[in-house]
């Protein structure tokens, strides 16, 4: 079997796909950085920098007829934080449009949908009926579940909503198989550098040996490496930092430091947020937007520590500015969540991995 990804971004969900024995020949990226980010991991790949609607998947040169189809549309408009546009009336809500047209042409053997928890219940619940509908009318046996990915062992609590379609029988994502004990915060970033508000020093030693199994699964055999690039604040943002203890957020900022802010209390919960060492993390997101803050440190998250949240191994490298490379981590689907998923599935329809 051989995989094919839509909306492929920094490639997370494939190289979860990987890691479960399934390689992935194409990918479908909208944008550059993502694009240029899957392709300098993914050399093997053929990698589409285009608008997925100019794509003709009958130009594909596909090897074997046995074909997993998976991806996620933009999820902007099914996001419980974007309620604007959680509605009919947004375009990007119709690209899963997009997506079952690449199934009629594919008729591929398995098909993967993944997004954003919110897709559950946005316009009553139209486009998880049309997903589901569609996909059955198409002689898929489908299946869908909202999952955590601190239960796939990933050290950040992140929901998100998976639809299987398999030709071969009923797949139950319930079977995945969850960790026992969350991965914490401090097990995932510990043994990296320390760093200052505005690095721009990429490759850097680790602060010392691997400190959790999780970390020593993610390290390289090299003793450096990159990704350290961190936002740089304004020093009344910093200012702000040091008043905010483990798994506090904006609240605990006093009000004549918030002077920029209209109604300090409109302020989101996630905003200001640092994060516990004991813990998951909380959703990343937009990190540098949503001033994430380092446990011990005051300052944001690097795109490293990012990554490490995030499952990637460090041998992942990202491409583009600090900016991009902050947004292509923060919106990836965490690679040992995505592998727990195609294991499950490939469990149950008998495929083996490599």
């Amino acid at each position: 079997m051989i995989g094919v990804e839509l909306f492929a971004g920094a490639g997370g969900l494939s190289l979860g796909a990987h890691l479960a024995g399934l390689p992935v020949l194409y990918a479908i990226e909208i944008c550059k950085s993502p694009a240029k980010t899957f392709a300098l991991n993914n050399p093997a790949c053929n990698v589409i920098y285009d608008d997925i609607r100019k794509v003709d998947p009958s130009g594909f040169d596909l090897p074997s007829k046995r074909i997993a189809l998976f991806g996620g549309p933009p999820c902007q408009g099914f996001s419980t934080s974007n309620q604007k546009n959680r509605n009919l009336d947004n375009e990007n809500n119709w690209l899963f449009e997009e997506f079952l047209r690449f199934v009629k042409a594919l008729s591929p053997e398995l098909v993967v949908f993944e997004n954003v928890a919110g897709i559950t219940h946005t316009a009553g619940g139209f486009f998880l009926e049309q997903l589901v509908s569609r996909l059955q009318q198409l002689g898929y046996k489908t299946s869908y579940s909202v999952i955590n990915s601190a239960d796939c062992g990933v050290p950040q609590h992140r929901n998100r909503f998976f639809c299987v379609g398999s030709k071969k029988q009923y797949v139950d994502l319930l079977e995945i198989k969850k960790v026992t004990k969350h991965v914490t915060v401090a097990n995932a970033i510990s043994d990296l550098p320390d760093l200052t508000v505005g690095n721009d020093v990429d490759i850097l030693p680790y602060k010392t040996s691997a400190q959790s199994q999780y970390a020593k699964n993610l390290r390289a055999s090299a003793s450096i490496c990159g990704g350290h690039l961190v936002t740089k604040n304004a020093p009344h943002i910093v200012e702000r930092y040091k008043h905010i203890p483990q798994g506090g957020n904006w609240s605990s900022i006093p009000k004549e430091l918030m002077g920029s802010y209209k109604d300090v209390s409109r302020c989101h919960t996630g905003i200001y947020r640092r994060l516990r060492n004991d813990q998951p993390s909380v959703v990343l997101g937009n990190f540098r937007k949503n001033m994430l803050i380092h446990p011990n440190q005051d300052r944001g998250l690097s795109v490293r520590e990012a990554a490490r949240i995030q499952s990637f191994p460090d041998s992942y490298k990202f491409w583009g500015s600090i900016g991009e490379q902050q947004q292509q981590v923060g919106n990836a689907v965490p690679p040992l969540m995505a592998q727990k998923v195609f294991e499950c599935i490939f469990d149950q329809v008998g495929e083996t991995k490599r």
